[in-house]
């Protein structure tokens, strides 16, 4: 339940001194102004604030490097041959899934078109993809490419969900209603688990329990969902997803991101893929003369490509080491409860001129909320910057601002709602 908010300071800071989950502010770095204050920093749906643990992660790797060569892939602070099996169990429990159906590995798109390579079997009745119309564009491009790729036009073969008439949201039902109508005839259904631009968190198991149901594949963007809102991919029976580590995982600027296959595809070793030697069986992947042909390693691990980067792994590591001791289900209630808190201070601004489209319903987001700005958005976020608040300005009209639970505070989310009337955006 929603508690009774304040107004006054006083109320923000209280919030903040029962905070269970206050301490870990302390174990990230906090950009600072020029005069030394620490800024407001709501733009973790965009980059992640480095958690302080990840330099001296990333200094043990150099100095294994230094002083072991080739032998620290097997000895060492933390050998580098397994190096991506310490995301087993974490990245598992991060997203809803079972030891084995996650890896750490490449970026988001390129997991993307991966899963694309196994799981986009177009046939010429049913080869369309489902993509929302306001996607991320590397997911549109990556979509269109796929099409492409298999002798098909990407304005044919694209259905594209858009939000009805007057609303910014997609919505269940509408959804649902544009499976009903072309389910048969699409082979793949790729949306995201959070919108990007409106925040609006999308229904993952109703939608891929209706598309799996018509036959369709189900894939997920996790981008703006993973480590911001709980999931339960293992048991919504997706069948992959993909997602970035730098936003809310905050894991560093173009970090390893992270891919879900399900169970009952990664136990299928012979299931056709984009083969790579760390793919492959580790019992044979070093036996180049002997063993010439590729054989899967079960589970996720059985898409890897390449040998992992291991100075880009440590700040991941770094990072869901937090995430696995908060638990996301504490992340969640503190995350509710910190933006329902900004929406309210939010809806009692005098006279603003600005509009939350974000949905409502906190069920129905996660901590993002996109401000639909009425007059000179641009100019609007360098007023809020020049404040020493920093979110960001999605074209034409919005600024998104994310208080993130792990690092961001209530008292923050009071400041900024003074900074709003300060920057005239409120009277």
């Amino acid at each position: 339940m929603m508690p009774l908010f304040e107004e006054s300071e006083a109320f923000a800071k209280r919030l903040d001194e029962r905070d269970p989950l206050k301490k870990y502010r302390s174990r990230f770095a906090i950009p600072e102004r020029p005069a030394g204050s620490p800024v407001i920093y709501f733009n973790g749906n965009s980059l992640g604030l480095m958690p302080r643990r990840a330099r001296d992660l990333v200094t043990a790797t150099l100095d294994d490097w230094a002083a072991l060569g080739v032998e620290a892939h097997f000895k060492g602070s933390a050998p580098w041959f397994p190096y991506h099996e310490m995301f087993r169990e974490t990245g598992a429990r991060l997203v809803g899934a079972m030891p084995g159906e996650v890896v750490m590995m490449n970026g988001l798109t390129v997991n993307l078109h991966l899963m694309m390579a196994t799981f986009y079997r177009p046939t010429p009745e049913r080869h369309k993809i489902l993509i929302e119309d306001g996607a991320f564009p590397s997911d549109t491009y990556a979509a269109q490419s796929q099409l492409r790729l298999h002798g098909y036009d990407p304005e044919e073969g694209l259905i594209r969900a858009k939000p009805a008439a007057g609303s910014d949201l997609l919505g269940t039902d509408d959804l649902l209603a544009l499976l009903e109508t072309h389910g048969r005839e699409i082979a793949l259904v790729l949306l995201p688990g959070v919108q990007f631009y409106t925040g609006e968190l999308l229904d993952i198991p109703v939608l891929t329990a209706a598309a799996r149901k018509l036959g369709c594949v189900a894939g997920w963007d996790l981008a703006h969902a993973a480590g911001n809102v709980p999931l339960d991919l293992h048991e919504w029976d997706v069948d992959f997803a993909a997602w970035c580590s730098y936003k809310y995982l905050n894991a560093g600027p173009g970090a390893v991101a992270g891919c879900f296959v399900h169970a009952r595809h990664g136990e299928d070793v012979a299931r056709p893929r984009m083969a790579g030697w760390w793919g492959n069986d580790p019992a044979t992947r070093f036996r180049m003369d002997r063993e010439r042909d590729f054989v899967a390693r079960a589970g996720a691990d059985g898409w890897q490509l390449s040998n992992p980067p291991i100075l880009a792994m440590a700040p991941l590591r770094a990072s869901l080491d937090i995430f696995d001791e908060a638990g996301m289900e504490g992340l969640r209630r503190k995350s509710i409860v910190l933006t329902g808190y900004l929406e309210w201070l939010l809806d009692r601004a005098p006279g603003k001129r600005f509009a939350v489209i974000t949905p409502r319903d906190p069920e129905r987001r996660g901590c993002q909320l996109s401000l639909r700005v009425l007059d000179r958005p641009k100019e609007t976020l360098a007023a809020l910057e020049a404040s020493g608040v920093v979110g960001d300005y999605r074209p034409p009209d919005v600024v998104r601002v994310a208080p993130t639970p792990l690092y961001n505070t209530f008292h923050e989310v009071w400041r900024f709602a003074q900074v709003l009337r300060q920057a005239g955006l409120a009277g």
